[in-house]
This record gives C-alpha cells, sequence and structure tokens, in this order.
C-alpha cells in the first residue's frame, strides 16, 4: 500500500543513498511538447536535508531536463529498488539548475565537496513538496555489476584535444551543438545559446518527420539557410500573385513587357 510525506523520512533518505540508478521525468508547458525521462546512474547526488535532493548532471546529447526546468521548474525524480525488499518511491518537487562554472555552481561544489568531471554540466537542485513510497511487486531483481565509463573517456579526451591546442574542442561548442535547444524548440543550457550566437556554431535538428516540431530552435530563431530559401518562397509567391493580376488586367500588348518587368523587381 502507497503511503504519501510532505517531506523525505529518514529511513527512505537512507534506502536512496544506497541506490546506483534514478530515473528523472519532465515535461514542458505545451500539450504538443514531449515528455522526457532520463535515467541518471552514479554515486554523485545526495540529500540536503529532509525536503532538499540533489545530483550531479552530465553532459550527454539531450538536453531536456534543464530545458523543462527552465521553464517551468516541475520534476519527479524515482527510485526503486532491484534487489531486497520491494520499493519504488518518488520525489515531486521543482528543479533548480546550477550551470557549470556559474558562481552558484562553484560555491555548491565547494560547500559540499563535489567532484567534478570533464562531462560535468550543472547541479541540479531539487525542492521536494512530496514523497511517495509503493510496493515495487513488478519491478524484477536485477544484479549490479559497475558503473560504465565510456562517457568520462569521452570527455577527458575532448577536454585533452582542447588543452593540446583544438579550440574547437571546447564543452561550450559541444553545448552550442547538441544542449542548446530541446527537441521542442525550447532553450537549454545559457552557456550553449551564447556560444552557438557568438560563434555561429548551428544547432543540431533532432526530431525528423511530420511530427517534428516546426520551430526546433525557438521561434525566434533563424538559419541562414532556411532564411533564404524562405525569403525566395516569398519573392515566387508574390511573383505568381502579381502576374496573375498581369493576366487578367493587362491588355495583350503589353502583357510581356509587364511580366518581364516583375520579374526584374522580384529579383528572378
Amino acid at each position: 500500500m502507497g503511503a504519501f510525506y510532505e517531506t523525505i523520512p529518514e529511513n527512505i533518505q537512507e534506502w536512496i543513498l544506497k541506490q546506483k540508478i534514478l530515473w528523472v521525468a519532465t515535461a514542458p508547458l505545451s500539450a504538443e511538447g514531449h515528455i522526457n525521462v532520463s535515467p541518471k546512474g552514479g554515486e554523485s547526488f545526495g540529500i540536503l536535508d529532509d525536503k532538499t535532493f540533489w545530483y550531479h548532471e552530465l553532459t550527454g546529447s539531450g538536453i531536456e531536463t534543464i530545458s523543462h526546468l527552465r521553464e517551468n521548474g516541475r520534476v519527479t525524480v524515482m527510485f526503486n529498488a532491484f534487489e531486497g525488499s520491494p520499493r519504488i518511491v518518488r520525489l515531486w518537487g521543482h528543479g533548480r539548475i546550477l550551470e557549470r562554472e556559474s558562481p552558484e555552481f562553484n560555491a555548491f561544489v565547494e560547500e559540499h565537496n563535489v567532484k567534478t568531471i570533464p562531462a560535468t554540466r550543472s547541479i541540479i537542485i531539487v525542492d521536494v513538496h512530496q514523497v511517495g513510497s509503493s510496493c515495487g511487486y513488478s519491478v524484477p531483481f536485477y544484479e549490479f555489476q559497475k558503473f560504465r565509463s565510456t562517457l568520462d573517456q569521452v570527455f577527458e579526451k575532448k577536454q585533452k584535444n582542447y588543452e593540446e591546442g583544438k579550440s574547437e574542442e571546447t564543452m561550450d561548442r559541444y553545448w552550442a551543438y547538441k544542449n542548446a535547444w530541446s527537441i521542442d524548440g525550447l532553450p537549454g543550457m545559457k552557456r550553449g545559446v551564447e556560444c552557438g550566437e557568438k560563434e555561429k556554431v548551428e544547432p543540431i535538428v533532432k526530431m525528423v518527420g511530420p511530427n517534428a516540431p516546426s520551430s526546433p530552435f525557438g521561434s525566434g530563431y533563424s538559419r541562414s539557410r532556411p532564411g533564404v530559401q524562405v525569403a525566395s518562397s516569398y519573392a515566387w509567391l508574390l511573383l505568381c500573385v502579381l502576374l496573375a493580376f498581369v493576366v487578367g488586367r493587362a491588355s495583350a500588348g503589353h502583357e510581356f513587357e509587364l511580366i518581364q518587368r516583375l520579374k526584374m523587381m522580384a529579383g528572378v
């Protein structure tokens, strides 16, 4: 039977700190937006008090959690037991983002002795307003082996390349390319957005097909090539309208001359 609390009970705090994996769920405000669930593995998370949870957020190809938190703050963190007694715990709350190397981030890392790595992207702090504990009878048993090291290796190599003189290997450029915008066109990493504007880094398009967002980089974002195509399309549309008008109204003896002038005006 499920139980709910306004704070994190001590026995649940102790259990949480023994876990090896957690899930973070967020969503945009738009009804057309995409709900996100991200698995997080590692030992770098903790509980500041009975209403405050935090975790060390690492760089990846997506930026949904940060984008959603920046827009509305809503977040659910979930843990479940893979060994011992069955249990599922959810923390509902509002999240705050401490971006890497910001004054707030630096102060938190120093105060709580957080070991950062090249892949470090932010610290997420969750102000918890409700805790739910329920059975996990349908969750299977799994035996933990070890944490993966691939992510660490990838970004350690990127940092080494940068230190050896490859200026394009900065984390800011990576964030500009992959972490500046969510799949729904919400802004993500501030440093990524700023770097993209400053260094002209064109972000990656993530979703494809007819159901992909029409503005993957925010409604105010413009890209050089599509912009040219849009301008050209408007020119052609204007030309077609004017030509239709001319055909209907102009005399037969002056049609050709007027059409040529309209083409010149439209730059075609």
